[in-house]
Formats: structure tokens, sequence, C-alpha cells
């Protein structure tokens, strides 16, 4: 297994329930990667592509500059202008359609495999997102969400919820500012603390008999017909240690780096970083439930810590090279988007500044499944949603290899496609 954040976790998880040995390696630790710093919703409701009509709307201006949702830096590399132009072309209403159906039925699946996970003996919770609050300062902004669930529903996607006046909604959650006026209130959602989930499903695999390398990267995997070999470095305080080992399989789901291991086995889908930011901040009253303030494109998570509760605020699609630095201006960006919508949060007291790439795919879905190689698969490329569906694509992954029968959910994330 390369890579252990969720995907590459709960595949490990999964294949052991199958009574395999499983080794995981990952080049920093423990969700180092998009895993840690992340929103942690387990929201079946708003899981669908990220290639939607609404990003064509945002304009080239928009995307150049730095305060939006949504930016690329200058000057894209041809490599990432290559990326944006599959990306718009997908951003149709029927492609999107399309995507939303094959993502409905690992929707209706997603949470019944983090219950799989607990019944398990993972000692982690899954909190109810009660309640989990979408909230726009006028109900015209909202109408564009009410529109977005119409057409989930029409895909297969089950979403329930009620309408709130802002009156109502600040009476409910009194960290929201007056600027709220209209707000949605979701239901059947749920939330995890990513940091702490992670740590608890690495210590269920370690605790089954899987071994866990850290500090190590996979270099080099070849297919040998009948198994692979993989070649890893690690880096030592006097020199790199390579070694060499033989495997019955494998599976590559380092996320945004995900495609220079897969590419000679015949996964030409590109994967590009679509990195997030996000902090924490303490506050007089930490909402009950997530936040959500869609036109904003900002998510607020309440999370138990050791130094007592905080809000994680978190929002921002960047396309850039997953190494690059943070970038405060996005981080400013977030602050000013989220400042006046919120009272009694400590905006300027922030800590755990973090920046994430989290691997996206051209047309939406992810890449999970076999590749030309009978004995390399992949799954990776789930956006924004590598938490929620993380579990169920384990699972379903797992048992693919374990009898080599692909399960019907996974038809539509072919890696060869």
């Amino acid at each position: 297994m390369v890579g252990a954040g969720m995907v590459g976790l709960s595949t490990a998880w999964f294949l052991q329930q199958h009574g395999l040995h499983v080794t995981v390696y990952d080049r920093e630790h423990v969700a180092a990667g998009s895993s840690w710093g992340n929103a942690g919703w387990l929201t079946p409701a708003l899981t669908a592509p990220l290639p939607e009509p609404a990003v064509l709307g945002y304009g080239v201006k928009a995307v150049l500059n730095p305060s939006s949702p949504v930016y690329v830096p200058l000057p894209p590399s041809p490599r990432l202008l290559q990326f944006l132009a599959r990306f718009a072309r997908n951003s149709t209403h029927g492609r999107w359609v399309k995507g939303m159906q094959a993502y409905a039925p690992m929707n209706h699946l997603a949470l019944g495999a983090f219950d799989e996970l607990t019944h398990g003996g993972v000692d982690a919770q899954t909190h109810l997102a009660e309640p989990f609050l979408a909230c726009f300062r006028t109900s015209e902004e909202r109408a564009v969400l009410l529109t977005e669930f119409e057409q989930l529903m029409a895909a297969g996607q089950d979403v329930k919820y009620d309408l709130l006046t802002g009156e109502e909604v600040r009476s409910e959650e009194p960290a929201l500012s007056p600027e709220i006026g209209a707000a949605v209130r979701l239901h059947g959602q749920r939330y995890v603390n990513p940091p702490a989930y992670l740590e608890a499903l690495a210590a269920a695999v370690r605790d089954r008999g899987g071994d866990i390398v850290e500090a190590t990267t996979v270099t080099d995997v070849e297919d040998l017909g009948d198994g692979v070999r993989v070649r890893t470095r690690t880096a030592t305080a006097s020199a790199a240690v390579e070694v060499t080992d033989r495997f019955d399989d494998v599976v590559l789901a380092h996320g945004a780096w995900l495609g220079g291991l897969a590419r000679p086995f015949g996964v030409r889908q590109a994967v590009q970083a679509g990195r997030g930011y996000s902090f924490s901040v303490e506050c007089d009253r930490v909402p009950a439930g997530p936040v959500y303030f869609p036109t904003q494109r900002v998510a607020c998570t309440p999370l138990d810590t050791p130094d007592g509760p905080r809000l994680r605020v978190a929002g921002m699609m960047e396309f850039r090279s997953p190494d690059a630095a943070l970038d405060r201006r996005r981080i400013d960006a977030i602050v000013d988007a989220t400042r006046p919508l919120l009272v009694g949060a400590e905006l300027d007291r922030r800590e755990d500044e973090w920046v994430g790439s989290r691997p996206c795919t051209a047309d939406g879905l992810p890449l999970i499944g076999s590749t030309k190689a009978p004995h390399v698969f992949v799954a990776g490329g789930h956006g924004m949603w590598g938490i929620a569906l993380g579990p169920l694509t384990g699972k379903l992954l797992a048992d693919r290899i374990a009898t080599g029968i692909t399960p019907a959910e996974l038809l539509p994330f072919d890696p060869l496609r």
C-alpha cells in the first residue's frame, strides 16, 4: 500500500478483513497529506463531481485572483493548462449529471463503511452533524444550492433538508452574525476529526498485524507478472537507504502524487493537486455542528482538541504543484470571507495553518480499480471527497483484490477510462 491517508489505510484495513497481510508506506507519516487538515465532513448530500457548470462562471479574471475560491497562479504550466481545459470541458450540465449518477450509489453506501470500521474495532467516532447548516446572506444566494439539491435528487441522491430564515438560524446557532439572512438545515450528515480518526485507523491496522512504514518514499513499482517488486528510499541522518521488496499486489493510494507511479501501468487520467487551506481558532461559542458558507466556499467544523474545543475553518481550491509552499494570501482570503459571517471567532489568533493537496481528476471522478498490470491497483483522485468516500473505496477495492470480481459501484471509476 502506497499512502497512509484515509483511502490507503481504509484499503489496508479491509484487506485485513479478507485475511491478507498489509504493509503501508508513506513518504512522511500517517495523514500527512490532504487527510489531515480538511473539514472532515461525511456529507453524502453534498458529494458530487467538482467540474460543474458554476465553475465556468468564475471567468479568467476571477481564477487569477488570489482571493477567489478557485485560484490558478501565474504562470500555469502547459500540463496544468491541459488539465484545466479538460476540466472545463467536463463542467457541463450533461457531464455533471452523468458523474452524479456514478456517485449516487457510492453516496448511499458511504456512511455504512464507517460503521463497519467502528464495529470492527476502530476506536474513533463519527459525529452526527445535528445541525449541519448551510448559511447565506440572502434567500437569492440560497436558491443556487436549492437548485443543486434538485439536480442531486434527480440523479438519485437522497437529500433531506429544512429551510430557515436568518432569525431562525441565528437563534439555533448564535455564532452566526446578523449578516446571515437565510439558511438550509441538512439532515443525515456526519463529520470526523480527521487527524484523530486517521491515528485510530492506523492503530487498528497495526494492532491486526499490519506494518506502517513512515518517512519512506516508494520510488518504483515493477510488474513481475506473478507479483510486484517495490523499491523504497528512506532518508537517514547519514545517507539514503534503498530497499527492494516483493509483494503479491500493490495499491497506489498516495493522492496528488499518484500519477508518477501509475502512468506506466496505463493510467492516463491526470491527477492534479487542488490545494485546500485551513486553520483552527478559538470561539466564544464553538458552533454545535458544521457550518457551510457555500457562496464563499468556506467550511467550518467544530473539533475537540487536547487544548479544548476549536473551530476548523477550511476552504479554497488552488490548482498548483502539491509541494509548493503555503500561500499566505489564501489564508487571508478565507479570513476576509469568514469574518463578517461569524461572531466571537478569534480569526486573528489562528493555529494549525495548513495547506494540503487534494487529488483531482479532470472529469471529477476518482480512479479506483485495476490497471494494465494484474497486480497493480489504484485508489485516488477523489478531489474533496477522500475522507467521505475513503472507507467505502477501501472496502470495495479490497473485495476486488481478494475475489477478482469488480463491484458494480466501481465500474464508472475505472482507472483506465
